[in-house]
């Protein structure tokens, strides 16, 4: 049997749990026996010396033997299985599908891990190989995804007792639900009030939580003069606590940082946690905060510009390797992100939309633009989100008596259509229609989150 992936792809801890330790031949433990350890690469030929012979011995005897290398070199597996039917044995190659990220953060792990471009070659040669496996004569090739035995072999990434999930978080309708929070009425304890929020909807069953990025409270949530925190930073808070929350920013203008920045920052908060990062961005709109924090606020159609180019660059920093890519010199940028952060592109304008659908993995608009985001990223696999910003109340008292203080100066019955008031069970009707035409993921901003006791009143719309 010759086990057959890329390095970090699970087959030393796969064969261990299935035969004895006489009877595989492991490239790595030879390397401890004739050289530092089992990473000492400088000592692979005196290695692969000993397998060799050890392979032919266990042939010869007729003897149960798995070959435990990468089993990535055609001429070597190839001999191997001439070797095996010349023996008069039964030969088997076992094809270890395992996804790159959880094979590269394995090898991050390791004392000696194999450099990112080795590593990225094995790669994409493991990609490649499962038809000329399919050619070689084997008489049989099996070939393994990692679902199969994650629980005997993926390593748990912990932050204090968190683990990541890897069972996504979707209603009875098929919807995510992402808590938004815009408003911070967090009076004398900010880090109780956001701590209770969140593990509020953790416990709720959200899916994320995402923070509004602005540096001075918009008008449409807030006074100019009420707390609006610095996104990353608070996140950085919610990430050290027990939940199954994905986080991030629902939206990152492009033009508060530079793209490298925010790449960072990402990159990160996803370490931290395990992969439960997301990253939205815009080109941004209220130049008033920009003349106030002394930050340029360009035209449109450059601001346009750079949100196209800031995913570019953000991608390149979280690509393996260090190399000349997005407009850098170099992608050096470590830690590297746990998985691949999704990039959710905010805003309705047509060529937002464009830049959504060529370079992001969602588009976010308001609900009442959903058609127009469908139609954008029609023929494309990326994803339609929206930002939902209703009244919701326990019974019908309850949601008019809520209107009634939100509304300001405005008519009671045009507010209550705009915000589509009504209870949960009314907001999960119009949500499973917005389910059936292919929205993937809402984003909850209620103007009353006031408390943890809020978010157990809106929960039943994500069951």
């Amino acid at each position: 049997m010759v086990l057959v992936g890329a390095s970090g792809a699970g087959k030393s801890t796969w064969a261990a749990a299935r035969f004895r330790a006489d009877e595989v031949v492991s490239s790595d433990a030879l390397r401890g026996v004739v050289g530092s350890g089992p990473h000492d690469l400088d000592a692979s030929a005196d290695a692969f010396d000993l397998l060799e012979r050890i392979v032919a011995a266990r042939l010869g005897r007729g003897l149960t033997t798995v070959v435990d290398t990468l089993g990535l070199d055609d001429t070597r597996r190839t001999a191997w299985l001439g070797a095996a039917h010349a023996a008069g044995l039964p030969a088997v190659a076992v094809l270890f599908d395992t996804p790159p990220d959880l094979c590269r953060a394995r090898n991050r792990e390791r004392d000696r891990p194999v450099p990112a471009q080795v590593i990225t070659g094995q790669l994409r040669k493991a990609a490649t190989i499962a038809t000329m496996l399919d050619h070689e004569g084997w008489d049989a090739v099996h070939r393994l995804t990692d679902a199969g035995r994650a629980a005997e072999s993926a390593p748990q990434r912990t932050v204090g007792s968190t683990t990541r999930s890897t069972e996504e978080r979707r209603s009875s309708q098929g919807l995510r639900f992402v808590l938004q929070v815009g408003r911070f009425p967090w009076g004398e304890d900010p880090t109780a009030w956001l701590t209770g929020i969140a593990t509020a909807a953790d416990q709720a069953g959200f899916a994320g939580l995402a923070l509004m990025d602005h540096l001075i409270q918009i008008p449409q949530v807030g006074r100019a003069w009420e707390p609006i925190p610095e996104p990353w930073v608070t996140l950085g808070l919610l990430a050290g606590l027990d939940t199954r929350l994905e986080l991030g920013t629902l939206v990152t203008p492009v033009t508060f940082r530079p793209p490298g920045i925010t790449a960072k920052a990402a990159a990160t908060l996803d370490a931290l946690t395990g992969g439960r990062a997301f990253v939205g961005v815009g080109a941004g709109w209220w130049a008033r905060e920009h003349a106030a924090y002394g930050v340029p606020f360009p035209p449109a159609p450059e601001r346009l510009d750079a949100l196209a180019d800031a995913i570019e660059t953000m991608r390149a920093l979280w690509a393996p390797g260090t190399k000349a890519a997005g407009g850098l010199p170099e992608t050096t940028s470590y830690p590297r992100p746990a998985h691949d952060i999704p990039i959710v592109v905010g805003g309705s304008g047509e060529r937002t939309l464009r830049i959504g659908a060529r370079l992001a993995d969602a588009v976010n608009v308001r609900t009442e633009l959903v058609d127009r985001a469908i139609t954008a990223v029609r023929g494309t696999d990326v994803k339609v989100t929206v930002l939902d910003l209703p009244t919701i109340g326990r019974d019908r008292d309850d949601t008019w008596a809520r209107v009634e203080r939100l509304r300001g100066g405005t008519k009671a019955s045009s507010y209550a259509e705009r915000t589509h008031a009504g209870t949960a069970t009314q907001q999960r009707d119009r949500y499973g229609a917005l389910a059936e035409r292919g929205v993937d993921t809402v984003f909850v901003a209620i103007a009353d989150l006031e408390s943890a006791d809020d978010v157990d009143r809106i929960a039943p719309i994500v069951t």
